[in-house]
Order: structure tokens, then sequence, then C-alpha cells
């Protein structure tokens, strides 16, 4: 339980900080944008819905890493499933991911057309293959006997992973979104916004899933 309040913690404060990091110096009494008391630009509604969004995101794998703590200390039925090596690959997938977004946004905060799509494409490009991946990764305990329901520790596994891989999908839906935009010809500055918040959702999920891999591997 312990574990999960600090995994909580420590991810709100980081995207909280994030929300509101540029409007820090913002003086209320003063005009802003020639309106008195008009709210920040940089507390916009995709912003908010991304960190309300992740809030409950971060609830429910904090809940789940806390059932998953509290089952394995429940008593001697819980027999861990082997970790593939496979899984080491796929984390590093998901880290040039990122890597490729965030050189996306930078590129779509300076205008770069050409490096914006390759960021993009690049980016998704590697979550797909980490999706995948972990596919892949059932497909090899499965075949090696270690089904769903043959123990706890099993169960866990896979609602870990699925969990966090449904999260991805939702985001390459709108990374799909964006990529398609950019084919009909938006500009990189109207999408700015959208490859932040894809490229931010991104390093979310990494450090969630740098989180769920250390837990298997320590367990």
């Amino acid at each position: 339980m312990i574990i999960s309040l600090v995994f909580l913690s420590l991810l709100m404060a980081l995207f909280g900080g994030w929300l509101f990091s540029h409007s820090i110096n913002v003086r209320p009494w003063e005009v802003q944008g020639g309106v008195l008391g008009e709210r920040p630009a940089a507390v916009t509604a995709p912003r908010v819905g991304l960190a309300v969004f992740l809030a409950v995101a971060t609830s429910l794998f904090a809940l789940t890493i806390s059932a998953y703590m509290m089952r394995m200390d429940m008593g001697a039925d819980w027999r861990s499933p082997p970790t593939p090596g496979l899984l080491w690959f796929n984390t590093a997938l998901l880290v040039l991911g990122s890597v490729a977004l965030q050189r996306a946004w930078g590129a779509a905060r300076h205008g770069r057309r050409g490096e914006l799509g390759i960021g993009l494409i690049a980016g998704g490009a590697c979550s797909i293959a980490f999706v995948l991946g972990q596919g892949l990764v059932w497909w090899q305990l499965e075949a090696a006997g270690h089904y769903l329901a043959a123990n706890p520790a099993n169960a866990f596994f896979y609602l870990l992973t699925a969990l966090h891989g449904l999260h991805l999908l939702g985001g390459l839906a709108v990374w799909a979104r964006t990529l398609f935009r950019l084919r009909r010809g938006a500009t990189p500055e109207r999408l700015c916004g959208s490859v932040e918040l894809c490229a931010l959702y991104w390093h979310y999920l990494l450090v969630v899933w740098g989180i769920l891999f250390m837990l298997v591997l320590s367990t």
C-alpha cells in the first residue's frame, strides 16, 4: 500500500507541476492578455483534460499494484511466471517511442515539418511494435504452460500488462489523428498542442511501465 501511495504521489506531483509550471509567476491582479484575471494561456482545456485523465489512470494503476502486493502476501499459491527476455526489448522500444515523440514535440515548436513527421512516425511505429511484442510475450508464456488461470501471479501479470497496453492503444488513437492532420496539411504550429499531449502521455506510460516491470522483476 505504501508503494502505491508513493507511486500515486510522485506521478501526480510530476504532472501537476507540468500543468501549472507556466502559470507560477502569473499575478492574478494584473491584466492578462487584455482581460483582468484571465486564466493563464498554459492552462488549456486539453491540458486540464489530460491531467484529470492521468489522475484517474494513476489511481487505477496504484490500486492494481496494491492488490498485487496484498495478494502476493496472502498465501503459498503465488508462483511468479518467468520473465521473458523479450520484455527487455519491448521496454527499449517504448523508450525509443517516447524519445521520438519528444523530438517531434521539439520539431513542432520550431516549425520543422519534416522532423515532426519523422518523429511521429518513429514514435508510433515503436509503440505499435511494443504492443505486438507484449502480445508475443503472452504467447510465449501460454506456450510454456503459464496460463492466466493457473495461479494468481499469472493472472496479475496478464492484468497489469493488459491494463498498460490498453492505455497505450488509447494514446495511439490520438497519435493517429495527429498524424492524419499532418498529412492533410496542418502546420506544425497548429499541431504543437496535440504533439505535446502525445509526448507527455508517452512519458507517463514509460514511467508506469518502468514501475510495473520492476515490480514483476522483483517479485
